[in-house]
């Protein structure tokens, strides 16, 4: 037995908890980010002190961007490895809930470990309680219930053991993996108890890959030797089960074309044959294109979101059928698809011996590389710019980045108008290249996640490509960067408004109201005056970054070398098309259902509305 404090042993435990797959060993838990507050200070914060050698700590200024970095760490880490967020109770608890389901939305793991109210009530209430006069066991951290896939309230030290068992379970889980709270009250954490040394031994998770049921394999090889026009949709499954070789494997056996997700892109280079880039509303004309007339669609390791079947426009042959591999049998059954309940690698695999000498038809794949020929010659004009440019649109700054990366680079973003470009556009080279995080698209996220993914692939230059709104939301992380010279490179554009939401304001009737950075018009009726005054590349230089500013395209691509170069934080500033201006890139390739009001006397709204009502119509429910 051996006496400790619960937050001590809580600290010893994690240190000594591992994940294995494939004969890859990782410890799961790599690090605690944390905020101290009065209520974890004494006791998670003495605990780290007490095991610094054990323990790594990285401080942080937000609590949602802790979550948020510690997301980027593990997606970067094949969710083989994870990290632990710590704050008070009160308002640095309430600001996980964000981080929290963008984890679970994502799939991907965090351990947070939110202080809570005295467990033994001596005084009630006390600094930042939050009192429900019908509960005396509620608080602000059953918010957190929602958006974790396990949720406990360690109200005794005894009860941290299976406690911390099933959160260790939950986290390597490829099926149930997400946000993991631990709410610990502040009096427990410092409470001693005898620990018994079982509790502290080496604890190895295994990461399953389980193989498909014969019965569904032999109906999902059955399915696809049928198809004359089968299209292969590849979402974030694929990154995480490190089946990318797999699905190359299986293009180059079948020709079947290959579209990807935003989770999914990279899956394939943007050069191989089969690829025909992202699907759905922010998707390429080829891919949607063939997702129109396709009479299989198999989809590996995704979700099928709204912006992947056009909210469910998308797919519309009659005779379309699904095939869906995926390990969770939740994600298998929709769309009224076959189940094919399988690890991606494992279950691609085993497709693609059972569809050994099956191939599309020859008329099929040249139909598709003749359209992915075409649209790269579109790609190459929206990235042209020339050198003496001033304000270069979106497309052209991205394609100044295009001309600088090799494989080795990774882009993180989030929101915004650029995760449309960068799905339509971007040419992904490696698996892990294309890191956009569309599940929750939570703005904020790309500065923290950065930090995370560099400190998962120490060595590789990691982008954070962020817009002046987003920016804004959480730029606190920059801090934490420059103290631990962790060598992100942001890329800042500044466009002066909300980009994405001005142009889907004026697509659905709202004339970009409220979404341009700017002074009130003269009649105060709405911010369409001038624009603001603010200089973001100078907040940025306050808070420690070195900042290049880029006028013209050439000094963007001299300011983007140099930032790739540097070896501490450094920033990319460079002022493009306004928000209320914006191009450059193709328009959407499929629809998105944002419903348009039904009555309205403004002539936009009324013209928006006729629209919807012709696009609705094309959606149909899988049956």
């Amino acid at each position: 037995m051996t006496r400790l404090t619960t937050a001590q042993a809580l600290v010893r435990f994690l240190s000594r908890q591992y994940t294995e797959r494939d004969g890859e060993r990782r410890r799961l838990i790599d690090a605690t980010w944390g905020i101290f507050g009065h209520g974890n200070v004494a006791g998670i914060g003495q605990a780290l002190l007490e095991y610094a050698d054990d323990m790594p700590y990285h401080q942080g200024r937000n609590e949602q961007a802790m979550v948020h970095a510690a997301v980027g760490f593990a997606r970067q880490s094949g969710r083989l490895a994870a990290q632990a967020v710590t704050t008070s109770i009160g308002p640095g608890a309430t600001n996980l809930v964000t981080g929290a389901a963008l984890a679970t939305i994502n799939h991907l793991p965090v351990l947070l470990l939110p202080g809570d109210t005295f467990a033994t009530r001596p005084a009630d209430p006390v600094l930042q309680q939050l009192e429900v006069p019908y509960a005396g066991d509620v608080s602000v951290n059953d918010c957190l219930r929602p958006v974790s896939r396990y949720f406990d309230r360690i109200t005794r030290p005894e009860a941290l053991i299976p406690a911390a068992l099933a959160a260790m379970r939950v986290l390597a889980d490829p099926v149930d993996t997400g946000a993991v709270t631990l709410a610990l009250p502040q009096d427990v954490q410092a409470e001693a108890y005898d620990w018994p040394d079982a509790f502290f031994e080496e604890r190895v998770w295994g990461v399953r890959r389980p193989a498909p049921d014969a019965r569904e394999l032999d109906e999902a090889v059955r399915a696809v030797r049928a198809a004359r026009r089968p299209l292969l949709v590849a979402g974030g499954g694929v990154h995480h089960s490190r089946a990318e070789e797999a699905l190359k494997e299986f293009a180059d056996a079948t020709g079947i074309p290959v579209a990807s997700t935003q989770a999914g892109k990279g899956s394939l280079r943007w050069d191989h044959p089969s690829d025909v880039g992202g699907i759905g509303h922010t998707g390429t004309a080829p891919a949607n294109e063939l997702a129109r007339t396709a009479d299989l669609v198999i989809g590996v390791g995704t979700r099928y979101t709204d912006f992947t079947t056009a909210s469910g426009t998308l797919f519309g042959d009659g005779r379309v059928r699904f095939l869906n591999l995926n390990i969770a049998a939740f994600d298998s059954h929709k769309m009224a698809g076959l189940p094919l309940v399988a690890d991606a690698r494992t279950g691609l695999e085993e497709l693609t011996a059972g569809l050994r000498g099956h191939r599309a038809e020859p008329s099929y794949v040249m139909e598709y590389t003749d359209d992915k020929e075409r649209w790269e010659y579109r790609v190459d004009a929206c990235f042209t710019a020339d050198d003496d440019l001033v304000h270069p649109t979106q497309p052209q700054v991205l394609g100044a980045l295009d001309g600088l990366v090799t494989e080795d680079d990774i882009l993180i973003n989030a929101a915004g108008s650029l995760p449309g470009d960068l799905h339509k556009l971007w040419r992904a080279r490696s698996r892990d290249q294309y890191h956009v995080e569309y599940g929750y698209s939570c703005m904020g996220y790309e500065i923290p996640a950065a930090i995370g993914v560099a400190l998962a692939a120490p060595g590789r230059p990691v982008w954070a490509l962020v817009g002046d709104g987003t920016y804004l939301m959480m730029p606190t992380e920059i801090v934490t960067a420059v103290q631990e010279n962790i060598p992100v490179k942001v890329v800042l554009l500044q466009n002066h408004g909300y980009a994405s939401i001005g142009g889907l304001s004026a697509s659905v009737g709202g004339e970009g109201f409220g979404t341009g950075y700017r002074f009130p018009a003269a009649d105060g009726t709405s911010y369409t005056g001038a624009p603001l005054p603010v200089d973001l590349a100078a907040n940025a230089a306050s808070l420690g970054m070195t900042v290049l500013r880029a006028k013209t395209v050439r000094d963007l691509r001299e300011a983007l070398a140099a930032a790739r170069a540097a070896d501490g934080p450094t920033c990319v500033y460079v002022e493009t098309e306004t928000a209320d201006t914006v191009s450059g890139a193709p328009p959407a390739q499929a629809w998105w259902d944002v419903p348009v009001a039904e009555t309205a006397t403004r002539p936009s709204a009324v013209k928006a509305r006729e629209e919807y009502d012709r696009r609705v119509t094309a959606r149909r429910h899988r049956l």
